[in-house]
This record gives C-alpha cells, sequence and structure tokens, in this order.
C-alpha cells in the first residue's frame, strides 16, 4: 500500500487514550523505520511513539494537547514505493473539541471520538438504560468511586460534544452535591427547549419506558435554560508573590490525591522498629554485594522483602474494592514512590516481589529508580501495582501520613533510621543502648481494613525487619 497508517498503540492494560505532546515530523518529513514521530502522554508515564515504515509524512489527523483513543490512526505515512508519486503536504486535520469554556490542557483526560478512519475505536461507553447519551470510562469511573448512581448521573446537564458528561461536569457535580447546591439538569440537545409541566413529575428510573416520560409542553420562548452558577471572579493576591502553573503531571497527582481522599476513609497506624541489625549487615556486606553485582544494595530492597512476606500472611492487605465486592490480588505487585528531578512523584512497580530473591529486588529496585529519573520508564512499568510503600526518610522525615494510591487499599511508609538510646532486654537484666531506630506507618482503606488488621500487619512488618539475622548470605 502507499499509504502506511500510524495508530496510536497501546501503553498499558488500563490506559484508553493518550494525549499528544508534541510531533516531531511534519507533512513532507521524511521518517525511517523506528524513528520518534511524535511525543505522547498518559495518566502514567511520557513516551514516544515510533514509525512503524520508512517513508514521507503525508498526514497529521491531530493536533498538540488532542487526547487520543488507543488504536486511532493519528498519521499517515507515504512508503517509499510511492515516493515517485509527487504529493503536497497537507496541514493537520482540525479537531473540533468540545465547547466548553477549557484551555486544551484542561481538557487532556475526556475522551473524543473521532471518525477519522475506519480504524478508529470508540472509546466511550453507552451506559445501561440510557437513550442517546454516553458517557466515557473517566466519567463513569469517577462517578462509580464518588458514589454517584446512574440516574443521578443522567440529571448533569453535560457541556461537552452533543451534551455528553466531561470530566468537569462530574468533579463540578460532587463538588456541587458536597455543599449543597443543585445541579442543572441534563437538557436533550436534539429538542427545543421546553416546560415540563408540573402535573406530572419526571420519572427518576432510568429504565422506565416512555409511558413514564414526562408530559412536555411546548416553550413560549426560546430561551436556553439559564446557569445559575455564578461566574469565577478572578482571584487577586495581595503582597509580594510568584504564581507557577502547575505542569500536566503536578495537575494528575493533584486530581488523583484529591480523589484518593473522597473515595477511601483514611486511618493511619504507627509502630517502631529496631533496625540495627540490618544496617549493620548493609554495612558490612555492600561494597562486596556491589563488587560481585555491579549493583548497589539500599534498603529499599530489604523493606520490599519484608512487606511481600507479611503480605502472604494477612492477603486482605493487597486487594481493592470494586462496588461492594473486594477483589483480593493473589499477585504480590509492590510499587516505590519515587521522586523526579522535578519535584514530581511516579509509582513504578515491582512485579512478583514474592518471587524474587534480595540481588533480585536490589536489581529491579534500581533499575525502576534510574529510568523513573531518566524518564525512560515504560507505561507497563506504572502498572498493576498491589500494595505501595514510600520511603519519607530519604528526605529526611522521621515519619509521614501517606495517601492510598487508589484502587489499592493500604501504603506503607517508612521514615529516616536515627540513633536514639533505648532499652534494650539482656540476660543480666534492662539496659540502656544505642540502637538504629526507624518508624513505620501505614495508611489504609477503613472500608476493608480495620484498625485490628491493619495495627497487625504493621507490627509483622517491623518483626520482619527487627528479625533481620546479620549473618544472613545474599
Amino acid at each position: 500500500m502507499p499509504l502506511v497508517d500510524l495508530v496510536m498503540p497501546k501503553m498499558g492494560e488500563s490506559i484508553m487514550e493518550a494525549t499528544i505532546l508534541k510531533w516531531h515530523k511534519q507533512p513532507g518529513d521524511a521518517v525511517k523505520q523506528d524513528e520518534t514521530v511524535l511525543e505522547i502522554a498518559t495518566d502514567k508515564v511520557d513516551s514516544e511513539v515510533p514509525s512503524t515504515t520508512e517513508g514521507v509524512v503525508e498526514e497529521l489527523l491531530f493536533q498538540v494537547n488532542d487526547v487520543v483513543p488507543i488504536g486511532s490512526v493519528i498519521a499517515r505515512i507515504r512508503t517509499e514505493a510511492a515516493a515517485g508519486v509527487p504529493s503536497s503536504p497537507q496541514p493537520p486535520r482540525q479537531t473540533q473539541p468540545a465547547d466548553n469554556g477549557q484551555a486544551p490542557e484542561q481538557q487532556h483526560h475526556q475522551s473524543y471520538t473521532p471518525s477519522l478512519s475506519q480504524n478508529t475505536q470508540n472509546t466511550e461507553y453507552k451506559a445501561p438504560g440510557t437513550a442517546n447519551r454516553f458517557y466515557s470510562p473517566l466519567v463513569l469511573n469517577i462517578a462509580s468511586s464518588e458514589g454517584v448512581p446512574l440516574s443521578e448521573l443522567e440529571s448533569i446537564r453535560g457541556t461537552g460534544n452533543e451534551g455528553r458528561v466531561t470530566k468537569k461536569d462530574i468533579l463540578q457535580h460532587v463538588a456541587d452535591r458536597r455543599s449543597g447546591v443543585q445541579s442543572p439538569a441534563a437538557v436533550s440537545q436534539t429538542q427545543s427547549p421546553a416546560i415540563v409541566s408540573q402535573a406530572q413529575p419526571p420519572s427518576r428510573d432510568p429504565y422506565a419506558g416512555s409511558a413514564s416520560q414526562p408530559v412536555v409542553q411546548p416553550s413560549s420562548t426560546s430561551q436556553p435554560a439559564r446557569n445559575t452558577t455564578p461566574a469565577p471572579q478572578p482571584t487577586v493576591y495581595s503582597g509580594n508573590v510568584e504564581i507557577l502553573e502547575m505542569d500536566r503531571m503536578r495537575r494528575l497527582i493533584a486530581d488523583h490525591m484529591v480523589r484518593s481522599k473522597h473515595t477511601s476513609p483514611h486511618v493511619t497506624s504507627f509502630t517502631e522498629a529496631d533496625v540495627t541489625n540490618m544496617v549493620l549487615w548493609r554495612n558490612k556486606v555492600k561494597k562486596e554485594f556491589e563488587k560481585r553485582e555491579s549493583s548497589k544494595i539500599t534498603f529499599t530492597p530489604l523493606f520490599i522483602e519484608a512487606i511481600a512476606h507479611c503480605i502472604k500472611k494477612y492477603p486482605l492487605i493487597n486487594s481493592s474494592l470494586d462496588g461492594d465486592k473486594i477483589i483480593i490480588r493473589k499477585d504480590i505487585n509492590i510499587g516505590m514512590a519515587t521522586a523526579l528531578p522535578s519535584g514530581n512523584l511516579i509509582v513504578p512497580v515491582i512485579r512478583n516481589a514474592d518471587q524474587l530473591n534480595l540481588v533480585g529486588l536490589s536489581k529491579q529496585v534500581n533499575a525502576l529508580a534510574d529510568n523513573a529519573r531518566q524518564n525512560k520508564l515504560r507505561p507497563d512499568d506504572t502498572q498493576g501495582g498491589t500494595f505501595t510503600m514510600t520511603n519519607v526518610g530519604t528526605f529526611g522525615s522521621l515519619m509521614g501520613t501517606p495517601i492510598i494510591n487508589q484502587p489499592q487499599v493500604a501504603i506503607l511508609a517508612v521514615g529516616a533510621i536515627k540513633k536514639r538510646p533505648v532499652v534494650i532486654e539482656t540476660a543480666e537484666g534492662d539496659a540502656i543502648a544505642i540502637r538504629h531506630m526507624m518508624y513505620l506507618s501505614l495508611s489504609y482503606d477503613h472500608r476493608i481494613v480495620d484498625g485490628s488488621l491493619g495495627a497487625t500487619f504493621l507490627t509483622a512488618v517491623a518483626n520482619e525487619l527487627e528479625n533481620f539475622s546479620p549473618d544472613r548470605e545474599f
């Protein structure tokens, strides 16, 4: 074929769309196979999309900041077989975003349904019981996590294309519901403005037939429904201030953290551990370990090893919640929160951590941490986590109250290791000694994990660390 379609690749098992950050090639530019054509971003990582063939870029079907469903055709490349056929470069096809008052970068979570190719996949789903309304997976996910039933979702006025409910609409509805403000009802885009007769209230049953529909009288005016929500006023900052715009990743982190707090009732338990044996063992073997394995050994793989052992004893900690169903994960995939040079945070995942020995854990930890700092993580590197650990001690904190990484139900934080005088029990009696002490904290979802289970699991992890053998081989 003279023209080859370049499609948006699948970036992970749960990723359904990606945002175009930058085009490296323009129409008329030559491109080699595996050469980068564009950069894209998901809610996890940024990635480069290479060309699948060699030729000349014929057409770009999306622009920067467009949100593109997985599997959609994003560009067309004229192959060398048709290089002799002259063709004038075509400008990028204009996409029509929904006129909802948002800037392009604020729309990067909304789903689009471009009809640019027969291969384009529609990533929006039709909710059961709705007539002509469609909801994107993101909207349905937010509605589920916020406890918004289908009947209530249908009442939300959509500001997206053809009246569809956008992420902004559902989040505004949730905020209005918490503050007691009545959200404007949904208005059909195919009917002219109408007045609903008060003699027969509208049915709230999403599965009701036409017999239960409200009586509609023609409107005497052509006035659209009035939105009583006041327009936000610009904030005026006093004093000497500097205003910084959040970058894309920071906005995603902020949204993820807020939704986690709104989803899970957080409880945090604390304990401390005497990790003297672990510290002395690492100091003893770290040079030999690096020489033999060409990799440094840090405390992180030791913590992950202890966590994996305890998850096997208390599997409910390794679960998630789907409505009224508790999903216990048999795979132990532990995410480790990693700080980036930009100050943002990302959570690469060590898959099947319970099946790796200490050497394997160390190499996985170092490789993922290095790739994260160099922005080389693959989309799959951040997918599928079942439990998360964060090391707040890296930055000198004694302890922390971490926020759960949804849809998981628990996250463990380890603090800085400090020398302290403590009372220890010996054969000769109690004594005061200088020991390496560390605080641990576990935040957990109280819908699933009760205080007894949370505290028991946390204590088990502390015991694993305290009972570390100083004579261990690696």
